[in-house]
């Protein structure tokens, strides 16, 4: 019998600031990445879950938009230069501030965004049990054609009480 994986993809849906009517301000090339796992039933610690996270398939995706793709290279980085260790534990309130600060940067943003940000990320981070920040990496973990975004924000959100883990990624073009 096979194991059960410790991460199965559900969907990644994704807002593209693009899609919104921002007047006279700016979108400014923004968008959001959500990737959506299932925890398995066993229990395993968060820095495990976060290990399974980093070799899962659906983690190498450059955010480039070649989308996922089998080799070493996760958003700016090396692969394997990414470790659960390079994830700083964040409340609730801070992980939220990084998000709507990035996403505010330009100025206000249109309502139906707004809604779809409140809904679609900032109550999935305030219902995560336990949430995570990517740390700043070193110089030589930028992947050979690195960096590609100007910023980039990226959260693992783990929810023991719905069994999900999901992955942020908020950047720009």
């Amino acid at each position: 019998m096979e194991p059960v994986p410790t991460l199965v993809h559900r969907d990644s849906p994704f807002i593209n600031f693009r899609d919104f009517d921002f007047g006279e301000g700016s979108h400014g090339c923004r968008w959001i990445d959500t990737k959506r796992f299932q925890l398995s039933a066993e229990s395993l610690d968060d820095r495990e879950v976060l290990a399974a996270l980093i070799a899962h398939p659906q983690f190498r995706d450059t955010y480039d938009g070649a989308g996922v793709q089998d080799w070493p290279r996760h958003g700016q980085w090396w692969l394997d230069r990414i470790t659960p260790d390079a994830y700083d534990i964040v409340d609730a309130e801070p992980a939220v501030d990084v998000v709507h600060s990035w996403a505010t940067q330009h100025g206000d943003v249109p309502e139906s965004l707004a809604s779809r940000l409140r809904q679609e990320v900032y109550t999935v981070i305030r219902k995560a049990t336990s949430r995570y920040l990517l740390g700043q990496l070193p110089e030589d973990a930028f992947h050979d054609y690195g960096p590609l975004h100007i910023d980039y924000h990226e959260l693992a959100l783990i929810d023991r009480p719905a069994a999900t883990l999901t992955l942020l990624v908020a950047a720009d073009d």
